[in-house]
């Protein structure tokens, strides 16, 4: 597959036109390297790891949710020198797809959607909203911790009946909050919880995962997406988290 052949599909999977304002510059082909690609790497962050991983699977091309440099660079630090020497000693191009593929259909809010079992979905103010079979907020909690795969943390009455949530992926309690309040929604899923949104959340039980595992699937998908035109893998690279539990407990 020719490099402008993949981008044109990724185009056709995450139109660039979908993309939050604040993206712009941001998304797209990042770093251009050989113009053949065999295999494609996805994963959420071009990290080193990641990125000698993509090396060591042969691939030309590396897909990743967040891009490479988020602000503007006047002095290039250790970290992204590393990675930027990793990119360019192994001629390998650099995609990013951001909010355009969070807005997309069967993008990343849509594939953490499927992954937690919602139905008769809809577009929610930037994420989605949907129906659950009827179960307690503590079920819905560990239903999610279950589905993602990693310790969540949830506000509300164990006991509360969830028929109706809503999901945002990353950091999404603040563009969401609002409007669930209004819509009666019973859950709403993101990351990254704040004390303010705790405070403002009325009814409207929260359910926080860390920010990684709620957009790391859909990169997962991507992969699976991709590999029906030419041979991808995605890499999995999640954040070392660990926790001191009040007993003093680590985990």
């Amino acid at each position: 597959m020719k490099l402008s052949d993949l981008v044109s599909r990724l185009e056709e999977i995450a139109p660039p036109a979908l993309a939050e304002e604040f993206d712009a510059g941001r998304i797209g082909l990042i770093v251009k390297g050989a113009e053949d690609v065999d295999m494609v790497a996805t994963a959420l962050d071009p990290t080193p790891y990641v990125i000698r991983r993509a090396v060591e699977e042969g691939a030309q091309a590396l897909v990743t949710h967040h891009t490479l440099i988020w602000d503007p660079v006047n002095v290039i630090n250790e970290d992204l020198a590393v990675r930027l020497k990793l990119l360019l000693d192994s001629g390998m191009s650099l995609y990013s797809m951001h909010t355009n593929y969070d807005n997309a259909p069967g993008g990343v809010n849509d594939a953490l959607a499927e992954l937690l079992g919602l139905s008769d979905t809809v577009v929610f103010y930037g994420g989605r909203a949907g129906n659950v079979p009827e179960m307690s907020l503590g079920r819905f909690a560990s239903l999610a911790s279950e589905r993602l795969g990693c310790d969540v943390e949830y506000v509300g009455d164990d006991e509360r009946s969830v028929r109706r949530a809503v999901v945002v992926s990353g950091s999404g309690f603040r563009l969401a909050l609002d409007e669930a309040r209004k819509a009666d929604v019973d859950v709403l899923l993101s990351s990254e919880l704040k004390h303010d949104v705790i405070l403002g959340r009325g009814d409207v039980a929260l359910v926080s995962a860390p920010h990684y595992f709620t957009e790391a699937p859909a990169m997962k998908a991507l992969a699976e997406r991709l590999s029906r035109t030419v041979p991808a893998v995605f890499i999995d690279d999640p954040p070392g988290i660990k926790t001191i539990q009040k007993d003093g407990k680590r985990s």
